[in-house]
């Protein structure tokens, strides 16, 4: 095999799927005996891409898929000693390795939720060296599939539930397994079908597509560039897909269908626009195909579509690829918040984080609204807590959910934000409240630290915006250590 065909993943490698310092770091916790005790670690993103008011979560699947095949086979341990940067590790850590398992918890909420700044979208609760190592690929995963089932959840809210969405972002996605996991986060936030048959089957569901220019050009090519010809073909076929009609003269093309089926020659029952001026194009070939549906593509995202719409374009349907599942990305972070029972945090500048392990208390009547506590308070009347446990003990105790079910989730999710939070241009996320617990919590872990607190802490409220920034406490002499990081 060949270095490069040797970059294929295989389920069984992805415990390797990792970053170095994941690593060198457990190792050595385990040098200074402190790898087991627990720890837990939370997933938030301080705040959103450029004119995103919300979130949809999503990747909670793969992370448990992931957590429970965790393992390190002797050839990976063996490879691991051959880097040579391991040499001073003690061997302990060869030994937890050759026989990890991973034994944690993992509490998430429910894919499909709509979730603001700060607010976790999961949390691991392990064994210290455990929590660590889960880190890199828990973010890859929640980051990358959170994108997309956010984006499909913005498009299905801008086009209203009659619009067919077909995903056809497979070629564009940042890997063949990328793409998999991209269409399943696609139909998970609203969109009807993927284009993707792998991913379609494995998921119980219909694949769907149109035609390339490549059919319209080869066959109409051999028939004395007759495109008429390569329809007919097409449509011997598969006599219900859409035909695409752009490859040559947009126009001529519909002019052509319409006398077909004026004569009684052929039944057309859609047609693709995939360039030029969708908006003025779709209203033409509307005029001569009335009774035709009208699918376009080509580079489309949720502002697109809503241009489209304010300039009275005539689209039934849209297939959405490219800024689909690329784009900004997520930038979810994966923090420690508690560490053998105690609570700690983050106060680098900018990168300041709550302490303790935390709960989402969400009352959803008639609009969403949070309320960001610790996991032992009780909810209000009229609030539920959102995150719930998934994994026990390395075991997932709560089974996964259908698409459908995650995309009915999605949609109410949507539907229940206030109109400012839901808008395409500067989108106003809902302030999540601070509860008082977690104020005293976070408050008491200053003082403790001799902090000196830039930024008082007078809302209650946060929004797309870290916590209050906070000066460094003072260095610790040498032997001291700092509660919560040992």
């Amino acid at each position: 095999m060949t270095p490069d065909r040797a970059l294929t993943i295989a389920p069984a490698e992805y415990s390797l799927l990792t970053d170095l310092y994941q690593l060198t770091m457990s190792a050595c916790y385990v040098g200074e005996g402190i790898e087991d005790k627990r720890a837990s670690f939370e997933l938030f993103a301080r705040s959103f891409p450029p004119k995103f008011g919300y979130l949809i979560a999503m990747g909670l699947t793969q992370v448990c898929e992931y957590l429970e095949n965790w393992r390190f086979c002797p050839e990976q341990i063996t490879a691991l000693q051959a880097t040579g940067i391991f040499q001073n590790a003690p061997d302990r850590f060869w030994q937890i390795l050759e026989s990890s398992q991973f034994s944690g918890d993992l509490w998430a909420v429910p894919e499909g939720s709509a979730i603001f700044p700060h607010e976790p979208i999961l949390r691991v609760e392990a064994p210290l060296w455990q929590a660590q190592l889960a880190e890199t690929y828990v973010l890859n995963t929640i980051n990358y599939q959170t994108l997309i089932a956010t984006r499909a959840a913005r498009i299905r809210d801008t086009t209203g539930k009659r619009a067919k969405l077909l995903e056809f972002g497979t070629r564009r996605a940042f890997s063949p397994q990328g793409s998999m996991w991209a269409a399943r986060a696609a139909l998970a936030g609203g969109l009807d079908s993927t284009s993707n048959i792998l991913a379609a089957l494995k998921l119980g569901e219909k694949p769907v597509g149109t035609m390339a220019h490549a059919l319209v050009m080869a066959v109409g090519a051999l028939a004395g560039g007759d495109e008429n010809e390569a329809f007919n073909a097409f449509a011997r076929y598969f006599p219900r897909a859409p035909l695409l009609i752009d490859t040559y003269d947009t126009v001529k093309a519909a002019e052509s269908l319409a006398k077909q089926i004026k004569a009684g020659e052929k039944q057309v029952m859609g047609v693709r626009l995939d360039s030029g001026d969708l908006a003025v194009l779709s209203r033409q070939v509307r005029s001569l195909l009335p009774g035709v549906s009208i699918f376009a593509s080509g580079d489309l995202d949720e502002w697109e579509i809503a241009r489209l719409q304010r300039e009275g374009a005539t689209i039934d349907g849209y297939g959405i690829g490219t800024r689909l599942v690329t784009g900004t990305p997520v930038n979810g972070v994966y923090k420690l918040v508690e560490i053998d029972g105690i609570p700690t945090m983050k106060l680098s500048s900018g990168k300041a984080t709550y302490p303790g392990r935390k709960q989402i208390f969400r009352r959803e009547t008639p609009e969403i609204n949070d309320r960001l506590g610790l996991m032992e308070e009780e909810a209000r009347k009229g609030e539920t807590p959102l995150l719930e446990l998934v994994m026990k003990a390395g075991k997932q105790v709560k089974e996964d959910e259908a698409i459908v079910t995650i995309r009915q989730r999605a949609a109410a999710s949507v539907a229940s934000l206030p109109g400012e939070t839901r808008h395409l241009e500067n989108p106003q996320p809902i302030p999540v409240e601070i509860s008082q617990s977690l104020q005293d919590l976070r408050n008491s872990w200053m003082r403790e630290q001799n902090s000196v607190t830039t930024s008082p802490v007078t809302s209650h409220q946060l929004g797309n915006n870290p916590p209050p920034t906070q000066t460094h406490p003072r260095p610790l002499s040498r032997g001291e250590t700092k509660r919560g990081v040992q």
